[in-house]
Formats: structure tokens, sequence, C-alpha cells
């Protein structure tokens, strides 16, 4: 079995200008932050971004990095809305498409299991169907029922977060949600898990059950250690949300200048440059 431990640079330089990237995590929660911030450095643009998006999406947005975003919606959960999705989606500078949240899973599991569309009545009532008016109904051939036709949603990489990994790309987690970044995974042609810790393969299962490692080595193109590595957004067991940071951020994104400030600060130097401060402003801070 080979090693499969890379950085956060060797994974974005294998990304390309125009990707459908698929996103992990779930709003502000585990997603993967360190590699985000890598491709904020990188000459990437044109990007499609599917994902139950937060920061991640709204970084990238920033950047002016996206063209596309596919979406159920775009959170920072204790705050409503990410403030730069907000913005580029009202100023026309990205395209959309809005989807419940069961058609988003539906549409990446159909891409892992390779079938064109599944059926689902998710959807169904709602102004899903108006604004995106590409979407098809079909008729049950068996009971006559009309259902959505979802359709899959392949990517061509796929960026998640793991609690533990081993070099060989067996990732698992240790928190109380998996969220769907197995259906990411599985939806595309590479994937990339940056991880709290890399550890012998026998430690995955020493402290913790086998159903934990949902992504196995033969999806995994590559393993980033990466402690801290979903900062600001939580990895529970190993670190909750930063709410302090998490409210710098959005007050920040309200000003121009202010935003310029905190790019500055904390997104133009390395990772480890990164870490560094925000453990040392925000260690102990009270959310």
């Amino acid at each position: 079995m080979s090693d499969k431990t890379m950085s956060e640079a060797d994974v974005v330089s294998r990304l390309r200008s125009g990707m459908t990237i698929g996103i992990g995590g779930w709003g502000s929660r585990r997603k993967p932050m360190s590699l985000v911030r890598e491709i904020l450095k990188s000459e990437l643009t044109d990007l499609t971004v599917v994902s139950y998006g937060g920061a991640d999406v709204g970084l990238l947005c920033a950047a002016e990095k996206v063209r596309k975003v596919v979406f159920g919606f775009v959170s920072l959960d204790s705050i409503p809305l990410d403030p730069h999705f907000r913005a580029a989606r009202q100023a026309g500078r990205i395209e959309v498409n809005e989807y419940d949240e069961g058609m988003l899973q539906w549409g990446l599991y159909a891409a892992g299991i390779r079938m064109p569309y599944l059926p689902t009545r998710a959807g169904l009532g709602s102004d899903v169907l108006r604004v995106n008016p590409e979407l098809q109904t079909i008729v049950d051939p068996y009971a006559g029922e009309t259902l959505v036709a979802m359709p899959a949603l392949p990517l061509d990489a796929a960026l998640v977060h793991m609690n533990r990994a081993d070099m060989h790309g067996n990732a698992q987690y240790l928190g109380p949600d998996l969220y769907f970044d197995d259906l990411f995974c599985l939806a595309a042609e590479s994937v990339y898990v940056s991880c709290e810790q890399v550890v012998p393969t026998a430690e995955l299962t020493a402290d913790a059950h086998p159903s934990t490692i949902r992504i196995p080595r033969l999806l995994v193109s590559g393993v980033v250690h990466a402690p801290g590595g979903a900062h600001f957004t939580s990895c529970v067991p190993d670190y909750d949300r930063d709410e302090a940071f998490q409210r710098e951020y959005a007050t920040a994104a309200k000003d121009p200048d202010a935003w310029q400030r905190f790019v500055d600060r904390y997104l133009s130097g390395s990772e480890a440059d990164y870490q560094r401060l925000v453990a040392a402003e925000f260690e102990g801070v009270a959310a």
C-alpha cells in the first residue's frame, strides 16, 4: 500500500481552473479550511463549487475563485448567512444552483453510483423547480407518481476534513456526524483528505468502532496532516467552532478596507503562520 501523504500545496497543484470541486463538511462544521486557504493563494479560478456551504464558499467567492456554486445552503450556523457569498450572489457575480438539502445529497449519490439521475419527491411543490428550470420531472412507470429527476453531480475533485487517517487514505470521523463526506468522495474523480492526525492503520480501530472509517483508501488520492485544519469551523471532538474568529470574519466582510486588513493579517502567510496567529490571539477567548 502506498504512502499518500502530501501537503496542502501538493493538493492544490493537482487542481485546475474550471474544475468542479466538492467541499465536504456542513455549514461551519468540519470544513477542509487549510485546503481552502491554500486555494486562495493559488492561480485557480472559474471553479464550480458543490457544498453544504459555509466560510469555504464565502472565502472562495471573496477571492473571485468561483464561477458557480451548487448548494443546499451557505451558512455559518450561528450566523445565518455567509456575508461574502451573499454579496457575490446579490451582485450577480456568480451562477447558482440552489437545491433542497436532500436533492444535493441525491445528486452526489447518483454520481457516486454512476447513474445519470435519481428520482425524488424533494423539491415538489416548492420554488426549487422554478429557480432551477432545467430540472425535469418523470413519471414512475409502476405507480404513476410524478417525481423530480435529480441529476447526478459528478465532481472532478473532493476536499474533506476528517479527525484521523492513515497514510494510505483510510479516513475516520470521531464526531457525531459524518455529514455527507462519503458521498462527496464517491462522486469525485480525485479525493483529498486533510485530517487532524495521521496514525498507523491499527490505531484507527484501537479506540473506535470500524464503522467510523467511512472513507476507504481506494477512493483517496492524497492525505494531508493538518492539525487545526478545519479552523475556524468545528472539528468535534478535537475542537469547537471558533466563534470569536468567526465574528471577526463576518464583521470584516462588511467593509472593503476592513476585509483587506483581515486578508493581510490572516490569509497572506503560510498555514503555519495562520495557526500560530490564531492560537496566540484567540486561545481561551470565550465564545
